[in-house]
């Protein structure tokens, strides 16, 4: 696993460790029922400055299997006591007591009840007025209390509300997913010369040069040629497809079936001796490429170094932050497009919403959490 700086947890953490070290001497003198109250109001005061970050300060933490929360430092701030815990949203979360989901808050409080069988996240919405056309912002959560799955919107005191709030529709994960876009053909005037060329089906330019290059066709093979028609890159490939990664122009090509890249003055990047191959758009507008060879998958730069060491049987783009690997052992792990990885050793392992930890299945079938350094948020 590569090295990184962990990052540190925030001084309120430190001031809970503090306090609660306190309150352990200090509550010895008091009744239990005493006891219970101060801690409440101390872990409040601990909480201060805290609580608005709680969405990403609490991690679902798994001791066995019962389910608590802790900080990114592993220190346990909610005691795991259920059968599911799930991730803060506008500072509640579900959890699952017995077979029933209810609401805790950041205290660890269970403010709602466990008495539904489904019990989503809560969110921001609006209830329209008629003075303003707005609305009042509200938080809300989608339940059920039925087997059916019927849903319901309740509030933050757990009551159902008369009608469900109106969403912005930008809120919906769906509707961040770029819209497929289609290339309008182009036309072109440049007249053929003595059969140079059959067809031109795109064109490209490159960085500090005014001239035009134009993909073609001859004999229904792919080439490329400048606007005196002189050949610049010969007419061997049966697919030639141009894109850009910054400033500079790269070419996709198939030949014999096999997909490589050159640049856009026709130079070899990557020899096409690849079954598939894959551009994607990584960290700081640079692009990966990812490559199936035989019963490997390797992913390398434009510059066709590897960018993930070690051969895998498998890597697959994850649209939420990276990569997952899949070693001989059929384990996973995963690469991030921050260059972080992680090795296999997990029977599943995907990303989650937030882009900074991973949902994982460990070889005993159990799930849990860790972040990009690996750090794992359970013990078996």
């Amino acid at each position: 696993m590569m090295k990184v700086s962990k990052w540190s947890y925030t001084p309120s953490g430190t001031n809970y460790i503090n306090m609660q070290i306190f309150a352990t001497h200090f509550f010895k003198l008091f009744k239990m029922k005493i006891k219970n109250k101060l801690i409440g109001f101390l872990v409040m005061i601990c909480y201060n400055g805290v609580a608005q970050d709680a969405n990403s300060y609490l991690i679902p933490y798994r001791q066995g299997d019962l389910w608590g929360y802790s900080t990114a430092d592993k220190h346990i701030i909610v005691k795991p006591k259920y059968t599911e815990a799930n991730w803060f949203s506008e500072g509640f979360a579900s959890v699952k007591v017995g077979n029933k989901y209810g609401y805790i808050n950041t205290l660890g409080a269970l403010i709602i009840p466990a008495k539904f069988t489904i019990a989503k996240s809560f969110r921001k919405g609006y209830v329209p007025k008629a003075n303003n056309t707005n609305g009042d912002s509200v938080l809300f959560a989608g339940a059920s209390l039925k087997a059916d799955g019927y849903e319901i919107c309740i509030n933050q005191k757990g009551e159902t509300m008369l009608k469900c709030p109106a969403m912005n529709e930008n809120s919906y994960e769906e509707n961040h997913i770029p819209v497929q876009t289609i290339s309008k053909q182009k036309n072109y005037s440049l007249a053929n010369s003595e059969g140079y060329f059959d067809k031109i089906t795109d064109d490209y330019k490159l960085e500090g040069n005014d001239e035009t290059f134009y993909v073609a066709i001859k004999n229904n093979m792919y080439g490329v040629i400048n606007s005196k028609f002189e050949t610049v890159i010969p007419f061997d490939y049966s697919s030639i497809i141009n894109f850009r990664n910054g400033k500079t122009t790269y070419l996709q090509v198939i030949k014999n079936s096999m997909h490589g890249i050159l640049n856009g003055k026709g130079q070899m990047i990557i020899n096409p001796e690849y079954s598939g191959l894959l551009v994607i758009e990584g960290s700081n507008g640079k692009a990966l490429v990812l490559l199936q060879q035989g019963e490997k998958t390797y992913l390398k730069d434009l510059m066709n170094n590897d960018m993930i060491p070690g051969n895998y049987s498998n890597i697959i783009y994850d649209k939420k932050g990276g990569f997952i690997i899949t070693g001989d052992n059929n384990l996973k792990g995963y690469y991030f497009l921050n260059n972080m990885l992680i090795r296999p050793k997990y029977k599943d392992i995907k990303m989650i919403a937030d882009g900074k930890y991973l949902l994982v299945k460990t070889i005993t079938d159990k799930q849990g959490y860790i972040n990009e350094n690996g750090d794992e948020y359970f013990v078996e």
